[in-house]
């Protein structure tokens, strides 16, 4: 068996025929070289009926079965003078299938929009989507409410957003799709030969010229449900359609940026994973459900690649990825009183920490260990709002630690960011860093070559404590860190970006990049990374909350403008009242889209349920036969992996993910190299060169550069392409000037507005100079079988 293998392709291009009949889905590769096609019956009024005959078809076999079906219903119709076939609309994809009360729709791609390119892979944004009713008019039972689910679904922006690769797995890290890449499969021989293509299909360049033949191991690995939003539209066709036609869509956000340096490109990759579980607006989902997934859940993946070479095999990549989520445990707000802040209450007594489990279960199978919480919820209120979730959530994990062996204990840091933010004498980000600095150590993070020798030629006292797993092939990055806020919205995406920060300097030391895993502010590295964290930031606050950030990175540095003052109060107005008037909407749209809610005909309507609260916490409608322990709260063999993740292991059970066939090396889908440049067709630069991105050269680095054109020079703000602050005026560049580079701000600096999130008013006037009395953070484990780490000690207390 060779030991190589690439990533199966599946279906580029669709076209929808129609007769009275039927519906004819003709889908092909980029090359339109092999096709295959569906049968859709719409003389069923209610039921869907597919036939997918898993054949392959040549470009010409199609345009003689398209023919002899035009020829045969224009027989039976009648109609001579005009056609019994007609072409309805072309597509790109295909997201699947919904029936409300009436018939089936079929929902396909229009229109895309390439965002980025991974190793040659392309990932495409949703640009927008046409929904098909498939019955026709003569069989069709009306209905008179499905209008109105129709308007419910589709208030669910598509266009807004959503993101597939044909490809790239978008639903896994990239660590899991290379593990899965470079996983022996000698052992798999049945499965091999099973899926093994015809002789037809193999057919090889070589055979005639004696050579020996190039043959290559295709993968296809199943997607990561938790983070795919169109699994249940393809419930009802998974066990009848091809994998070709399956094309699953994330959530979140996918944004990609060129870092010159002296001319080397490298590619900086943020793709953010928006859980499909619990998922809703701000107010109307928090905590957890019953079954561990929690609210407003994020996987932020940042990759670094080399664009100079863009080869999975050959090529250089790394990747760090983080999570954040809401609180685990059973807690909601009250939005009936129309307050802007409503009072936090817990649900239900969790004494034995359950939800918390089965949460922490998921993420030491998907992540392993070690699992570090960073709480930034207040501890010091006049009124107690935010330190009800810490006073629970601390014994929770103290709970939970007592049967996990030492070395895999979960790691707790609670650090009242909105506290320190109003001092004048503590700086925000230079704890953040200290934080950020000790928990990348210790999760370390994925790299894919083993020979560079950076650490060697430029050796760095840092690099020999980094955490991880070393392998043969490279390191691979073990634990995750979750961070947290109430919302986790502005204080969560500056703690994010500062870990981001801190990781990217390890990644590009790495690669080869920088001499040693810093970098400072003010740098067109840095200045790039952090707009392409605050689209990130942005992008999600306006999913979840409502609005974009409120509070910035340069507001934490407090280097922000006079004007950003006003910009915050209006996009705190914005998410008042899109919490007040318009997120029940978006919620039903949520809960329709997931299938959370399934119509039926002897069911309360969607707008008629007084709660969600069933739909999401469906375990409390049955009694469990199974109970999981209070004890050994993990799954079954997550141990003895640890601190590898389970899902990564190339065991048995994750096996059956993956389907691996046998096809020639330059078979055209797997061919990465054909698809990106299309050799055999005319192409143009729009096509060629469509992604829009952001340049730190073009953008960052002044226009009269001298003699250091790096990107990792720190450079005064008034100095750069694109300034910090904008358009500023003279007085606010030499106030940007004089606490540049994370310095303190001056004694005069005013206090962070307290108009969002981080601050609440009752707890104003003594937070200021209570924090004044804090001393600096001391990551110190506590215990001897808890690393439960507390971040800020009070003299004053």
């Amino acid at each position: 068996m060779p030991v190589t293998a690439a990533v199966i392709s599946g279906l580029q291009r669709l076209v929808l025929y129609e007769t009275r009949a039927r519906y004819f889905l003709v889908g092909s590769n980029q090359a339109q070289t092999s096709h295959r096609v569906l049968k859709i019956d719409r003389t069923e009024p209610r039921d869907l009926v597919i036939i997918d005959d898993k054949h392959v078809y040549s470009q010409q076999e199609v345009r003689e079965l398209l023919g002899r079906l035009d020829l045969g219903n224009r027989t039976k119709m009648g109609q001579k003078g005009s056609s019994g076939l007609s072409r309805a609309v072309s597509a790109f994809g295909l997201v699947g299938f919904v029936r409300f009360l009436e018939g089936y729709y079929i929902v396909l791609i229009t229109k895309r929009r390439k965002v980025a390119d991974i190793g040659g892979h392309s990932i495409y944004k949703i640009e927008d989507t046409n929904m098909i009713y498939i019955p026709n008019d003569s069989v069709r039972a009306t209905h008179p409410d499905e209008a109105r689910y129709v308007r419910i679904f589709q208030n669910v922006d598509l266009s807004s957003n959503f993101y597939f690769s044909y490809s790239y797995d978008l639903s896994h890290s990239l660590q899991y799709n290379m593990c899965v890449l470079r996983a022996p499969y000698e052992g798999v021989e049945g499965e091999v030969e099973a899926t093994t293509t015809s002789k037809q299909d193999s057919f090889d360049i070589f055979e005639d010229e004696g050579l020996p033949t190039q043959v290559v191991n295709g993968v296809r690995n199943e997607p990561y449900g938790k983070y795919v939003w169109n699994c249940r539209l393809f419930d009802k066709v998974k066990e009848t359609l091809h994998p070709d036609w399956l094309l699953y869509i994330i959530h979140g956000f996918c944004g990609q940026s060129k870092l010159l340096i002296y001319g080397r490109p490298v590619h900086v990759s943020l793709i953010a994973r928006r859980s499909s579980r619990f998922a809703g607006t701000r107010f109307l989902k928090r905590g957890a459900n019953c079954e561990g997934d929690v609210a407003n859940e994020v996987e932020t993946e940042q990759i670094i690649h080399d664009a100079s070479v863009m080869s999975f095999t050959a090529g250089s990549y790394s990747s760090y990825v983080q999570v954040r989520g809401s609180v685990p445990l059973y807690w909601s707000q009250d939005i009936s009183t129309m307050m802007p802040k409503p009072p936090i209450r817990l649900d239900q007594a969790d004494p034995y920490a359950h939800v918390a489990g089965l949460h922490f279960d998921q993420m030491l199978r998907r992540f392993g260990s070690p699992i570090i919480i960073l709480n930034l919820v207040k501890k010091r209120e006049k009124r107690k709002h935010e330190r009800i979730l810490s006073d629970e959530l601390y014994p929770a994990v103290l709970n939970l630690n007592q049967f996990l062996p030492p070395e895999h204990a979960i790691d707790y840091i609670a650090w009242d960011m909105a506290r320190y933010t109003k001092s004048k004498l503590c700086n925000v980000l230079d704890r953040l860093s200290m934080i950020a600095e000790n928990v990348v150590k210790r999760t370390g993070f994925f790299v894919n070559r083993s020979d560079f020798h950076c650490h060697r030629l430029r050796p760095d006292e840092r690099w020999r404590d980094l955490g991880g797993r070393l392998t043969s092939t490279g390191r691979l990055q073990t634990g995750v860190l979750r961070t947290n806020c109430v919302d986790c919205l502005d204080r969560t995406n500056t703690a994010q970006f500062m870990v981001g920060k801190c990781a990217l300097a390890y990644q590009l030391y790495a690669l080869g990049m920088i001499d040693k895993p810093k970098l400072q502010f003010d740098t067109d590295c840095v200045r790039l990374f952090e707009e392409l964290y605050e689209d990130h930031g942005d992008t999600l606050s306006l999913q979840y909350g409502g609005s974009q950030l409120v509070h910035r990175v340069k507001t934490y540095r407090k280097i922000a403008p006079w004007t950003q003052h006003s910009k915050d109060i209006m996009q705190t107005l914005s998410r008042y009242y899109s919490n007040a008037f318009s997120d029940a909407d978006r919620q039903d749209a949520i809960n329709l889209f997931l299938q959370v809610y399934q119509t039926g005909e002897n069911k309360p309507h969607l707008w008629e349920l007084p709660t969600d609260f069933y739909l999401h916490q469906s375990n409390t409608l049955s009694l469990l036969q199974d109970r999981r322990s209070y004890t050994y709260w993990w799954s079954e063999g997550v141990l003895s992996y640890l601190p590898l993740p389970y899902d990564d292991v190339p065991c048995d059970e994750n096996r059956k993910n993956v389907t691996v066939k046998r096809v020639n090396r330059f078979d055209e889908s797997i061919d990465t190299y054909t698809e990106f440049y299309k050799p055999y067709e005319l192409t143009s630069f729009d096509d060629t060169f469509c992604i829009s991105m952001t340049n730190s050269a073009r953008e960052f680095m002044p226009k009269t550069v001298g003699v250091d054109p790096s990107p990792f020079t720190v450079r005064k703000p008034e100095e750069t392409a694109k300034s910090v602050l904008g358009k500023s005026s003279k007085d606010e560049a030499v106030l940007q000037r004089k606490t540049a580079a994370s310095a303190p701000p001056p004694p005069s600096e005013e206090a962070v507005s307290s108009s969002s999130e981080d601050d609440s008013e009752e707890d104003r006037e003594d937070d200021g100079s209570a924090s004044q009395r804090s001393t600096p953070i001391k990551l110190v484990e506590s215990g001897d079988s808890v690393r439960a780490q507390e971040c800020i000690q009070d003299t004053g207390s």
